[in-house]
């Protein structure tokens, strides 16, 4: 089924819309799921919090691309259960490593200044990562977004995973100088 009749059956109301995404969109964001969270009982429970939030969120919005939606909306889910296992001490993989490492050039707040902030820096790094050349963006993305291990990276493009560490660091360094001329950092 087509993704603009999948949401078509959101704004219809019919549940067959779950069915659907669970149907063409399961797999990837459990891998989404997966990914951050490292246990498969949890990727699967939140996968199903992501359609049930689809379900919730489509009257009012009417996405253009359905994958992506659905993938930011795992991400969140996930990632809000991570900090909460984290909080409770329990949890890793690759979630810490990953977002420890992008801690140098992203800083962080809660206040309503620091989201404004936020918003900004989150048009920037967008803008960088689509400016990048094909290769580094996508390992970039695999590494920061999917939250994959560097092994997986490093085997999916067959590169070793020192020449992924060094791409992952050369990217890093170029976002920050990047994020530095912007005023960011």
């Amino acid at each position: 089924m087509e993704d603009r009749d999948i949401v078509a059956l959101y704004w219809a109301r019919d549940e067959r819309a779950l069915a659907e995404t669970a149907g063409k969109y399961g797999p990837y964001c459990y891998t989404i799921a997966h990914n951050i969270l490292g246990d498969g009982e949890d990727a699967r429970e939140c996968v199903n919090d992501a359609y049930l939030a689809a379900w919730n969120s489509m009257p009012d919005q009417r996405p253009h691309i359905l994958s992506a939606y659905l993938g930011a909306i795992t991400r969140r889910i996930c990632l809000s259960r991570w900090r909460e296992k984290r909080a409770a001490k329990r949890g890793g993989g690759q979630t810490a490593l990953a977002l420890e490492e992008l801690a140098e050039c992203v800083p962080g707040g809660e206040s309503a200044e620091a989201r404004l902030e936020a918003a900004e820096l989150e048009r920037a790094v967008t803008s960088f990562v689509r400016a990048l050349p094909d290769t580094p963006r996508r390992v970039f993305l695999c590494r920061y977004w999917y939250l994959d291990s560097i092994g997986d990276i490093s085997g999916r493009f067959g590169f070793s995973q020192s020449k992924v560490k060094s791409m992952l660091a050369r990217t890093r360094k170029k976002l920050l100088a990047y994020l530095q001329k912007e005023g960011l950092v």
